[in-house]
């Protein structure tokens, strides 16, 4: 394994009455369990995939956010569903199969996550520039993982990728 980078930020959105789960907010650390990372609600990966393991965390890389705001979309960590912002991974290492080591914590990239309406919540998106946004996020919004080994993850911590 190479290192590769590290972990910008994490995010949750616990479910909120009312509320999509757009944005999503920082915390400093995360538990991860082979259900997802607690704290955090996935109303999708909840309702449509009852629970899906492979659908257990969301990573995207910055090179992916710094792409997205050079087009003029001012993307933050967080505003796309995330849990793991990765700093320092290329976005080219992860594919199915890729395996992130970040401390005790073991993911598997399962799959790439389709862009939705769902985004259409962000302030700088909306209704009018939805289907823009939606389209220029094909893939780009980041890859769902299933977790190998759970543990704790915090802001900072280095990121391995070994690709399949």
């Amino acid at each position: 394994m190479m290192p590769a980078g590290s972990v910008r930020r994490l995010s949750v959105k616990p479910q909120t009455e009312g509320e999509r789960g757009l944005p999503k907010r920082a915390v400093p650390e995360l538990r991860i369990t082979s259900a997802g990372a607690e704290g955090d609600y996935n109303h999708y990966r909840s309702t449509k995939v009852k629970g899906d393991p492979d659908l257990a965390i969301l990573v995207l890389t910055e090179e992916v956010i710094e792409a997205l705001r050079r087009e003029g979309w001012p993307v933050e960590p967080g505003d796309l569903g995330e849990n793991l912002t990765l700093a320092g991974v290329p976005e080219a290492s992860l594919k199915p199969g890729s395996r992130l080591a970040i401390g005790e914590v073991v993911l598997e990239v399962s799959q790439a996550c389709d862009p939705c309406s769902e985004t259409y919540v962000l302030p700088y998106v909306g209704r009018d520039k939805g289907p823009e946004f939606v389209a220029t996020l094909v893939g780009r919004r980041g890859w769902f993982t299933r977790v190998l080994s759970p543990g704790k993850i915090v802001t900072g911590d280095g990121v391995t990728v070994e690709s399949p």
